[in-house]
């Protein structure tokens, strides 16, 4: 990072709390110089996880009481209405003040997007945001968007996420005119639903490096760098791969164990098996961004671990020095303006 970023954490959401985010930020404070923290809730409960870090005197952590707590299954219109001096609420708070440049949270996911857009309201030209978050592939990683804020959308907000996705790619990860692609039920262009054909025709006359659509697979073959879909198909598409992950982790565990002859065959295996699993370990993903607000937060999956958390308060700081709200608010003035001029 090049300039002095702060992040305000959300240090009560997710399943533990401070128990994981606490350890987490003194993590990255202690390996990113430039990275202020603002760690927001109880405060008695963060100063003892501080002490018990060793890290109540590291300049850069400071910290900032708030009173209550959004629980995981609270309804988001219940944690905007009564819960205004809510950890998460007062982490977005304090980027709309500009105290802090980011927040990042491990909270209730609904109530998280409600009161980012309620608080720091939507770009100019962005009708919705979006949860966006880069998944591995054979050459790196893939960003997916939207991946569940949008159940039901409309070809133009295909359109705005497509911009979105590819703005922020290329800001973070350094790609010139990153590859986008539009998720559907085949490349063909007689397939698809009439909102996928909308968008194709609406992407195709725009000035992103479109290549068409793509199919699920697709995602993790690593010739598209942002794959579009409504949230709908997102999410479950999302949450299908998480489950094949899975599956495949648990057969290889079951199937090296077997016997005598599979267990010695693991230990040969053991360095290969490491590195494969290191490359798609879901720890070193986490951090999705609600791209399209004014201002950056960063949802951390709920069960995240310590260097899962750490992971995304390192991809806020990230968004944050890259400025990435204002980026993506110039591409949309100028997509508008492109759109215009046809």
């Amino acid at each position: 990072m090049s300039r002095r970023v702060t992040v305000s954490v959300d240090a009560m959401g997710g399943d533990v709390g401070p128990g994981v985010t606490v350890p987490a930020a003194c993590d990255i404070a202690r390996t990113h110089p430039h990275l202020d923290l603002l760690l927001v809730g109880d405060a008695a409960r963060i100063h003892r996880e501080l002490e018990a870090q060793g890290a109540r005197h590291i300049k850069q952590i400071q910290v900032h009481h708030a009173s209550q707590v959004v629980g995981m299954d609270e309804p988001p219109a219940q944690a905007l209405r009564s819960k205004k001096d809510s950890s998460m609420r007062v982490a977005i708070d304090l980027v709309r003040a500009g105290t802090a440049d980011a927040a990042v949270s491990a909270g209730n996911t609904g109530a998280l997007m409600a009161t980012g857009r309620f608080v720091l309201k939507t770009l100019p030209g962005i009708d919705r945001p979006a949860i966006m978050t880069a998944l591995p592939s054979r050459n790196g990683h893939t960003h997916m968007l939207d991946l569940g804020a949008n159940v039901d959308c409309k070809a133009e907000h295909l359109l705005q996420f497509a911009v979105m996705g590819s703005v922020l790619v290329e800001h973070m990860s350094g790609l010139r005119r990153p590859r986008v692609g539009l998720l559907n039920v085949g490349q063909e262009a007689i397939k698809g639903n009439e909102q996928v054909k909308e968008a194709n025709a609406l992407l195709e006359r725009s000035p992103l490096n479109y290549i068409g659509y793509v199919e699920g697979d697709h995602i993790y073959c690593g010739d598209v760098d942002v794959v579009v879909s409504d949230g709908f198909v997102g999410n479950v598409s999302l949450k299908s791969s998480e489950g094949v992950a899975k599956l495949i982790t648990q057969l290889l565990k079951e199937g090296f164990r077997r016997n005598l002859l599979t267990r010695a065959a693991a230990l040969v295996a053991t360095p290969v098996l490491r590195n494969v699993l290191d490359q798609v370990d879901p720890r070193r993903y986490n951090g999705a961004s609600l791209v399209g607000l004014r201002g950056v937060v960063v949802k951390s999956h709920g069960g995240a671990d310590r260097m899962a958390f750490a992971n995304a308060i390192h991809i806020a700081g990230l968004e944050a020095a890259a400025r990435v709200p204002e980026r993506i608010a110039e591409s949309v003035h100028e997509l508008l303006r492109h759109g215009s001029a046809a």
